[in-house]
């Protein structure tokens, strides 16, 4: 039988990064998932927060595996429903130069350049010149662990490959300058959009949305005649100070007050003093500007409201 970790896995889609899993470890042995998953190359970004982020954009997909791993090992796991979505979701590359792989071999494919690209990440793999070869990127480099190999990588992101081994970084470079030598230029090449996304999203992350947030309480809706009363009039001053198009002035028998928009289109009534089940505000629209007159004037009737509201 298993034993049962004191550790807590849950697992979630970064917030700003398209494809990449973010994981938030909690109990007592968290250190025993943080070793499993640092392994797996998740990168630490905060206290017991990581983060998985691929060029290969297959981070849902190994976070998957990961699960399985943890799971295995009697660590607590959970996937959020957006990242189970993305787990589930069948996706392919558009316009991938290898239509005769199926979807194994391609993240097969996209897996070796995954481990090119943490190698020269990890300083593993130190990258000696680089070129534009018309198509593409290509670049020499050298392996620097003991009887490490000289490589010539063709390819970017989830396409780079080996295509050629050297048993020197001397030979290496002599072969790499011989047929890219007007195009060579030191060092590793520039960061592809994918790459800096990727160091992005490794780089920072915000505490607030890795950590799981506490559950919320549900809604209560409330009928309004159970509801507590509000400050009708504090409501209503309010609204007239944020919004300089509106005046308001209250009637000669102080029971209402009224707003008024400056198009004359516009017109609210606030009823003082009301009982608890009577209309206290009207609301209402007019197609054509309500008329005012002076005093002399015979009194014109409103044009008939669009529409209307009370409470």
């Amino acid at each position: 039988m298993t034993p049962t970790i004191d550790a807590h896995v849950r697992l979630d889609t970064h917030p700003t990064h398209p494809s990449a899993v973010t994981a938030v470890l909690t109990g007592t042995q968290a250190h025993v998932a943080h070793l499993s998953l640092d392994a797996a190359d998740w990168t630490v970004v905060a206290d017991n927060v990581l983060v998985l982020v691929r060029i290969d954009h297959e981070e849902p997909y190994w976070a998957k595996d990961a699960a399985k791993h943890l799971s295995a090992e009697g660590i607590t796991v959970e996937i959020t429903p957006r990242l189970q979505e993305a787990m589930d979701e069948e996706w392919t590359w558009a316009n991938y130069p290898m239509p005769w792989c199926t979807r194994s071999e391609i993240r097969e494919v996209s897996n070796q350049a995954q481990k090119i690209h943490d190698d020269i990440h990890h300083g593993q793999l130190l990258i000696h010149a680089h070129a534009h070869d018309g198509h593409t990127t290509v670049a020499v480099g050298t392996y620097l662990h003991r009887n490490g190999k000289s490589v010539y990588l063709h390819g970017e992101d989830h396409l780079r490959q080996v295509t050629d081994t050297f048993d020197s970084p001397a030979g290496a470079l002599l072969a790499f300058e011989k047929v890219h030598g007007a195009e060579m230029r030191p060092g590793p090449a520039p960061l592809t959009d994918t790459e800096r996304a990727a160091a992005e999203a490794r780089a920072s992350l915000p505490l607030t949305a890795a950590k799981a947030e506490p559950a919320r309480p549900e809604p209560e809706t409330v009928p309004a005649y159970l509801a507590d009363a509000g400050d009708h009039d504090a409501l209503l001053d309010a609204f007239i100070d944020s919004h300089s198009e509106w005046e308001k002035w209250r009637t000669w028998s102080d029971e209402t007050t009224h707003a008024i928009h400056e198009s004359q289109t516009l017109r609210i009534e606030r009823v003082h003093e009301t009982p608890a089940h009577e209309t206290a505000w009207t609301v209402a629209a007019y197609e054509t500007p309500v008329p005012t007159a002076c005093g002399s004037s015979p009194r014109p009737a409103p044009p008939p409201p669009r529409c209307w509201r009370s409470c």
